[in-house]
This record gives C-alpha cells, sequence and structure tokens, in this order.
C-alpha cells in the first residue's frame, strides 16, 4: 500500500500538467498579503508572465544568495521572482533542440548555476541539466527511466549533485539518493539500506548533512557526508512529531529542519536532531517545495492552489 501512495501521488501531478496544456483562461496575477504573519502569496490562475494557469503544478524552488527564487513548475519552464513576489523572467528547461523537459525540482550550485531534474514529455527519457540563471544549457546527463517524481540539492562544498530515485512499481518501489560529481561522474548512492520506499525532496545543510523525505514511509532519513546513516525521524500521523506524506525539507540558519508536511497541511520544525519543536499552520493545500533564502525568508510551494508564499518570519 506504501508504494501504491507514492505512485498515486506522482500521478496526480502528472495529470494536473496535463489538464494545464488545455486551459486558456486568464484572470491575472493573484497576490495577497496577510499582515498578521507577513507572510507573501503569489501565483496561480493564470498563464502569462508571473502567473500559473489553475492546473499548473508548481513542484520546486531554491533561491539564490542575492535573493531571487527559481521556481520550477509542470509547463516546462523556470520562473523568477524577487523575495517580494515580483515576477523578474522566465525560460523554458530546453534539455536539446526541440525538447523541453518538465521539471521536477530545482537547486542551485556554489557557482549560482542552476541544477534541474525531470523527464521529457511524451515520452520518459529523464535528465540532469545544468543552466545558468539565464537558462543556458551548460551541462546535461541522461538518468534511469523510472517514471517517478526526482527531487535534487548540492552539497556546494565537494560540488556534488545529489538526486532523489525511486524504482519499481506497486508494492515493489525502493529508494536511493544517486550523487554525482558536477562532471557526470557517479561517486556512489546512499539509502538502499534504510529501504526508502519513495524518496522525493533531499537537502543538505551547512555541516554536509543529506537528509531526504520518503512520501510512503513518511519519515525522513539523515545521512553524514560521506551518506553514512545517522538518523530517521518522523511516522505517519497527524501528532507531534509525526509527518503524513512529507514533501518538501531544508535548513536554517541554526540547523532547524522545515519540513512540509503535505498530508496534514502545515509545516513542521524539527531541530537538526530531529526532535520536534513547532508545527506552523499555513493553510495551503498539498504543499511540496521549501527553500531558505539566505536573508532568513522560508519560501514554500503549494501544488493545491498553485501558490508561492513567502514568510519573513516563522
Amino acid at each position: 500500500m506504501a508504494a501504491n501512495l507514492c505512485e498515486r501521488l506522482q500521478q496526480q501531478t502528472s495529470l494536473s500538467g496535463q489538464a494545464a496544456r488545455g486551459t486558456g483562461h486568464h484572470h491575472g496575477n493573484h497576490r495577497q498579503r496577510e499582515h498578521q504573519s507577513q507572510r507573501i502569496t503569489f501565483g496561480a490562475r493564470g498563464s502569462g508572465q508571473g502567473i500559473w494557469t489553475r492546473t499548473v503544478p508548481v513542484v520546486g524552488v531554491t533561491v539564490s544568495d542575492e535573493g531571487e527564487i527559481f521556481v520550477a513548475d509542470n509547463f516546462r519552464r523556470i520562473k523568477v521572482f524577487t523575495l517580494q513576489g515580483t515576477f523578474v523572467k522566465q525560460f523554458p528547461t530546453v534539455v536539446s533542440a526541440g525538447d523541453k523537459m518538465r521539471p521536477h525540482d530545482v537547486a542551485m550550485d556554489g557557482e549560482g548555476n542552476l541544477w534541474v531534474v525531470g523527464r521529457i514529455m511524451p515520452g520518459s527519457a529523464e535528465f540532469a541539466v545544468q543552466y545558468n540563471k539565464q537558462g543556458k544549457v551548460l551541462r546535461k546527463f541522461d538518468l534511469q527511466e523510472t517514471g517517478h517524481y526526482r527531487g535534487v540539492a548540492v552539497d556546494t562544498r565537494r560540488n556534488h549533485i545529489l538526486i532523489t530515485q525511486t524504482t519499481g512499481h506497486g508494492d515493489n518501489t525502493c529508494g536511493e539518493v544517486l550523487v554525482f560529481k558536477s562532471n557526470r561522474t557517479p561517486v556512489g548512492t546512499v539509502g538502499q539500506q534504510q529501504r526508502m520506499k519513495c524518496p522525493r525532496y533531499i537537502t543538505v545543510d551547512r555541516e554536509g548533512n543529506i537528509l531526504v523525505s520518503d512520501l510512503s514511509t513518511h519519515c525522513v532519513y539523515v545521512y553524514n557526508e560521506d551518506g553514512h546513516f545517522l538518523f530517521q525521524f518522523g511516522g505517519e500521523g497527524s501528532g507531534e512529531g509525526q509527518l503524513n506524506e512529507p514533501h518538501g525539507i531544508c535548513t536554517d540558519r541554526a540547523g532547524n529542519i522545515i519540513v512540509a508536511d503535505s498530508g496534514n497541511r502545515r509545516l513542521v520544525i524539527f531541530d537538526k536532531t530531529g526532535r520536534f519543536l513547532k508545527h506552523i499552520t499555513t493553510g495551503m493545500k498539498r504543499q511540496r517545495a521549501v527553500a531558505m533564502a539566505r536573508q532568513g525568508q522560508l519560501v514554500v510551494t503549494a501544488l493545491g492552489n498553485n501558490t508561492v508564499s513567502i514568510f519573513p518570519t516563522y
């Protein structure tokens, strides 16, 4: 049943992306500011610059040191915004001439370039592509065709690219993290012994520790910089410290771990040891990716209404 959950979530996002191609309604940019928390929310209900169709999933996000937000959506593009929610630019997720991939996630490396993972649709070829901030392809490499969504992170200290991978179907899925050098040379794998079932998002903290969210086991797995298992936390439920279909994951300057607890419609903060600290109730439906800006803002994408929210404090 756990593996079936993984496949069901993949199908929901894929179907949303398919529906977006047939949507032609334009309702303008939707932005709101919640004065009590000073949360800024933007996106949704449109298909022009700076906005999305109501059915286009926003699936990945990263923030540059300069404070630019890069959002990956299933309309085969990366959109860029300021930390005030102002649209800056966009570029297509080109793989080669005539081919664009539907991105699954996006991360930034130590040189300010972007790594995007995804697959070409129609078809099933999967790739990791490095772009500069203007959208120029710098390098790319093939990934195994799995049919499952992936996450990507960069260990900027070692210049390693880390990509989640789920293989198999039905009740027989298994997950791992693939580690590459930036020149595409494989370094190794992480997480096979812990029997992850459907790893989705991944991040690397300031100490080089690797943190992975798993949709099917409802846990977060933590490894050191060499890939040795340290601990896991979470477990299915809605109580303190429990998770339900965790998605996006990031860490703040203090080393605290922020998890998009999608099934419970909340954000959860744990300390660096995995101890529960508090819930953040956002009101967003089906949170997906989270990222921490260098300036301290928390950025969250939500698939339920296809928006991005910025929390100056949390």
